[in-house]
This record gives structure tokens, C-alpha cells and sequence, in this order.
């Protein structure tokens, strides 16, 4: 979700196959997922295009994602023993030294790990499953490069190890709200720099 493709935009098969180096069948067939979570809209005759998404609807996404998380971080404090916190611990430093670094990918990577291991803490594989397919509307690359944000996803790391260490559930969820909260907002503010929502066609309610 980069605002890359407008809200309207067509998308075509064989360009995004040819940009993604792969054949049109994988790229058909991920449109036809994306058309069953609601992004893209089949339009006969035509092809897919990006289905409208508002203001309301980021910040509903965002929603979701912490509230599951809660539920998840919940059993996750049960579920963490001496040697998991070793090695989440060890991962919220990975995620340090990729930031200190400006690696981009490093913090994708380390953030998406500290992320799992919360999950498989947690042993609730089908939260984590839902949390995982709503978690893909998080533009990770966008935020990775925005060194405010690794400031801060970094103390939230620290804060939320300190949490787990110590089975502080409430301190747990204040951090969730915070990411999530800091998450929408940079990404609403992203898609409006962007252009995405057209305050001139009507505000966002019909073009977004």
C-alpha cells in the first residue's frame, strides 16, 4: 500500500508480469486474491483495477491489527520462557544494528522476526493467521526508510521486550496501540502526499 497505483488505475497482466520477471498465470491468480480481500475490482472486458480505499478504511485496518495483537501478546507473556526472551532479545538487536546502519532491508527483516516470535509465543496459529493476512497492508519498505520511524519502532521494541520480561500485559498493549497508531498516521499521511485521496473530486469517501 505505496499509493503506487491509484485508486482507478487498471492494472495490466502482461506489464506487471513483465516488470515482475515471472509468467502472467502467477500474476492472474494474485489479482484474484487481492479481488477476494477487496483490493482490486474486476471490470468485464477490461481487466482489474484498484478498488477505492478511504481514510476510514487504513485507519480500520490499522484497528484490527493491534487489536489481534493484544489478544496475541496476551498468551504470548504465558508462552515466553528464559531462553525465547534470550532470543527475542537478541532479535530486537538485530533490528538495532540494521538501523544504526540505514539497512532498509535489515529492518524488514528483523521487525517482521520480532513479529513472529511474539506470534509463535503466543501459540495461537490462526490469530496469527489473520493477523498475518491483514499485516500485508503494512508498507514496511515505506516505513524501514524513515529514520523517525526506526527511532521509534526501536524504543517500542525495548519497551515491549521489558513487557514480556516482566508479564506487564497493560504496558504490552500501550506499545501496540502506539505502533499502530504512529502506523496509520504515517501511512495516511504517505497517501496524501501522494495524491491518492483528490480533495477536489469530492474528498476520499468515493475516489479513495
Amino acid at each position: 500500500m505505496s499509493g503506487e497505483l491509484r485508486p482507478g488505475d487498471f492494472i495490466r497482466l502482461d506489464e506487471t508480469a513483465a516488470t515482475l520477471g515471472v509468467s502472467v498465470t502467477p500474476v492472474r491468480e494474485a489479482l484474484l486474491t487481492l479481488r477476494g480481500e477487496g483490493l482490486v475490482d474486476l471490470v468485464p472486458r477490461r481487466g482489474y483495477l484498484v478498488s477505492p480505499m478511504s481514510r476510514q478504511d487504513v485507519q480500520d485496518i490499522f484497528w484490527l491489527q493491534a487489536e489481534l495483537s493484544k489478544r496475541i501478546v496476551d498468551r504470548a507473556i504465558a508462552g515466553f520462557d528464559a531462553d525465547a526472551l534470550e532470543r527475542h532479545a537478541r532479535l530486537v538487536d538485530d533490528f538495532e544494528s540494521a538501523a544504526s546502519s540505514d539497512d532498509a532491508n535489515g529492518v524488514v527483516r528483523a521487525q517482521y522476526a520480532i513479529h513472529r516470535s511474539i506470534n509463535r509465543a503466543s501459540r495461537s496459529d490462526k490469530l496469527a493467521r489473520f493477523l498475518s493476512n491483514a499485516a500485508r497492508y503494512m508498507p514496511y519498505r515505506l516505513y524501514a526508510e524513515d529514520r523517525q520511524w526506526r527511532d521509534a519502532a526501536l524504543a517500542e521494541n525495548r519497551r515491549m521486550l521489558e513487557a514480556l520480561r516482566a508479564g506487564d500485559t497493560a504496558t504490552a498493549h500501550e506499545v501496540i496501540d502506539s505502533e499502530f497508531d504512529r502506523g496509520a498516521r504515517l501511512l495516511v499521511d504517505h497517501l496524501e502526499r501522494a495524491g491518492v485521496w483528490d480533495e477536489s473530486r469530492g474528498g476520499d469517501s468515493a475516489d479513495a
